[in-house]
């Protein structure tokens, strides 16, 4: 079948805008190439002599492209992502323009790290930061209307060496998870293997509104969901949204992102629509982790920029309305080798199962003994209000693995040998014969598992849909790196003492396989049995999410990760400071706009209510009509919302200012304690009058007009 037009040109155009190992094949002498190729794959050091060269090169191929300016691209604490543009194009000494772009230039800038979060480690006055290349993921051209800028993406670093971004920690958690996987593997007696590395694919899931409307609103402009609002009639409840058709509106805003992204090397393998109303998703390819989250980061910006063009408001916050689904970024994760092979991969022959085995062993391992640092890296202000409710997995860490691998580690813990897998259900007859068989998997999949194994990866549910992926990743990996260095010395212990190393595998499988029985759980995590066994289990060591932020500091999440090399103590403290500024900067700027819609928008809607309801009774009520108590009743209940308004929204104010005295986190507390549930109060008050209000005193626009997306 001949391709259509529209895959040629898509295939046309992938990559077009990346500086990949194609282009640098192309453009780099041999041995040139082949040190900066040996740098990427983690082989050696990059040899810095090597940097005019590249630069030349890079800098044609983009001035080719239609840049005019170069940038360091990095991931600042803010989790969003910076750049200072420079331009190519300067003067030499006799005033003739040249484009200029030195090996100096790639490896190291500096831009003012002043305004960045640090955390309290430097003064504002203190400014100098370092960008270095990270010549790990490839450089890539944003395009404008007037040219493009060539992004570099890079580490961030203070003057004192502080990290002042997520790439750096990201990397040291690569590196601390891929050189216990190395070893691993040659303990295997597996030599001809040159590398591991982890690998990552993150599905984001995201509202769509039209923006004319969502933009009338104060609370989605600000906070990125709605501080107010009762559900539709109709939202989520007749369960046709999920895989629905697409509207056309909404595709045509997929296809240009996804055109845009394929520029950028972004393959976007899947698109559709989610459980929630306005609700969809993007799911890319699997590659590498460090990578995948560069490409997280294009994605959402992509989609931001390509939204306002399509007049959409697109929203990643975890739960922008009120007792509809939220949104999550599901990280899947695995590790590969050189040869290709996915070493969370089940096979039937016994060897490499074993291996697979050990992998994912010293991987739940890890997460038993810490997976506070799990928690702590989901502990986010918009995961307060998702976690828990409408397919999002409690606020539990807990593994789930399926029937047949979890039956593989019974049997071994049992003294079996841990032999291959056995296909326990075959295939389906549906009983149509113009239809093929269906082949099944072992076990289903466990939607309330924030970790769940789902056949040759591990899945996190848990994080956010606004979160960057560095954060989760970094930790995925951290506890996987912690798992692999306690399973290994125990493995290597028995290979010391002469065993064959299946057998050694085999018995190390079994010993830690009872060291992390108890966070495996294969039941509905939604249930109050689960909850109070985690209990009984030791799982919950946070209720809320400023404790969760807390166990980033844990004594034996602080020596795990200093022994690792992905923390120092004074980084952690540091990088623990930011995320609790943040949940109470986030919080604080709900507070005041939820008041500043109440006194702007709500009351005086109500007083415009109930002098239209007080005209017409007294109209009703001369003409001396039965039935009048029950308007009445209307007229009251509107009145006793705008005083019960009054005084909480004055509450929250009060509060508002109690708490910019405190420490912050005696300040998250009292958020926590204090202000959530008052906005929880002032919005159930809100919402309950709703109803009475004619469409032309609706203050905002409602659920059932912003859930609507015309074609």
């Amino acid at each position: 079948m001949a391709e259509t037009k529209e895959y040629q040109k898509m295939k046309d155009i992938y990559g077009s805008l990346v500086f990949d190992q194609k282009e640098m094949k192309q453009r780099l002498p041999q041995d040139v190439f082949e040190n900066l190729v040996g740098a990427m794959e983690g082989r050696q050091k990059l040899d810095s002599g090597i940097a005019d060269t590249v630069a030349l090169a890079m800098k044609d191929w983009a001035v080719s492209k239609g840049a005019d300016h170069w940038a360091h691209w990095f991931h600042p604490l803010t989790e969003l992502t910076a750049e200072k543009h420079t331009a190519f194009l300067t003067a030499d000494e006799n005033g003739n323009p040249l484009n200029s772009f030195r090996g100096k230039d790639l490896m190291q800038s500096e831009p003012d790290a002043s305004s960045f979060p640090s955390g309290g480690t430097r003064s504002t006055f203190e400014a100098r930061g370092y960008s270095a290349w990270d010549p790990t993921s490839p450089a890539f051209i944003i395009r404008s209307r007037k040219g493009g800028t060539l992004c570099i993406p890079s580490v961030f670093i203070a003057y004192d060496g502080s990290p002042l971004d997520l790439k750096t920690f990201l990397l040291r958690s690569m590196q601390a998870v891929e050189s216990r996987a190395m070893k691993m593997l040659k303990l295997f007696g597996n030599r001809g293997v040159r590398y591991v590395h982890a690998t990552v694919g993150g599905e984001q899931e995201f509202f769509l509104l039209d923006r004319p409307r969502a933009q009338k609103r104060p609370d989605i402009r600000f906070c990125g969901r709605t501080l107010v609002g009762s559900p539709p009639p109709r939202d989520q409840k007749m369960e046709d949204h999920y895989f629905g058709a697409i509207p056309t509106r909404v595709l045509s805003y997929m296809e240009d992102v996804q055109r845009d992204l394929a520029r950028l090397g972004v393959d976007l393998a899947t698109r559709h629509n989610e459980n929630a109303r306005c609700q969809f998703e993007f799911a890319p390819q699997f590659t590498e982790a460090n990578l995948a989250c560069d490409q997280n980061q294009l994605i959402m910006e992509t989609m931001r920029k390509m939204a306002r063009q399509h007049e959409l408001r697109l929203l990643f916050h975890e739960k922008p309305f009120h007792e509809m689904n939220g949104s999550g970024k599901h990280i899947n994760f695995s590790l590969e080798d050189s040869e290709g092979r996915n070493l969370l991969k089940p096979s039937t022959n016994h060897r490499k199962n074993v291996i697979f085995l050990s992998f994912l062993s010293a991987f739940i391992l890890g997460a038993a003994k810490h997976f506070g640092l799990l928690q702590a890296s989901i502990s986010t202000p918009g995961n307060m209000y998702r976690l828990g409710g409408h397919e999002a997995p409690p606020y539990i860490i807990s593994v789930y693995l399926g029937d047949a691998v979890a039956g593989m580690l019974r049997a071994i813990e049992e003294g079996g040998g841990g032999d291959g897998m056995k296909q326990t259900k075959g295939t389906l007859d549906l009983g149509l014969p113009k239809l093929p068989d269906i082949v099944a998997f072992d076990s289903d999949r466990n939607r309330t598992s924030p970790l769940a194994f789902t056949g040759n990866k591990f899945e996190f549910r848990a994080p956010g849909a606004s979160q960057a992926m560095a954060v989760p990743v970094m930790s995925l990996l951290s506890v996987w790196a912690a798992g692999l260095e306690e399973f290994l010395t125990l493995f290597e212990e028995h290979i010391n003492g002469g065993e064959d190393p299946v057998e050694a595998a085999i018995k190390t499988i079994r010993r830690v396989s009872e060291i992390n029985r108890d966070i495996r759980f294969e039941g509905d995590a939604y249930t109050g049995g689960w909850h109070a066994e985690a209990e009984r289990r030791g799982l919950v060591k946070a209720h809320t999410i400023p404790e969760g932020i807390d166990l980033f500091m844990e004594p034996s999440t602080l020596q795990m990760l200093e022994e690792l090399g992905v923390f120092s103590k004074k980084e952690m403290e540091a990088f623990h400071t930011i995320k609790m500024e943040s949940f109470v900067k986030n919080i604080e700027i709900e507070m005041s706009v939820l008041r500043d819609m109440v006194w702007e928008g709500i009351l005086p809607a109500i007083s415009k209510q109930l002098i239209l309801e007080r005209d017409s009774f007294a109209i009703a009520d001369g003409f001396g009509l039965p039935g009048t108590e029950s308007w009445k009743r209307i007229i009251v209940k509107l009145a006793e919302a705008k005083i019960s308004l009054i005084e909480k929204t004055r509450e929250l104010a009060a509060l508002r200012e109690k708490m910019a005295a405190m420490p912050t986190r005696a300040h998250a507390d009292e958020i926590v304690n204090s202000a959530v549930p008052l906005m929880k109060e002032i919005r159930k008050t809100a919402d309950s009058i709703e109803i009475f209000l004619s469409g032309e005193n609706m203050p905002y626009p409602n659920y059932r007009n912003l859930l609507s997306l015309s074609a």
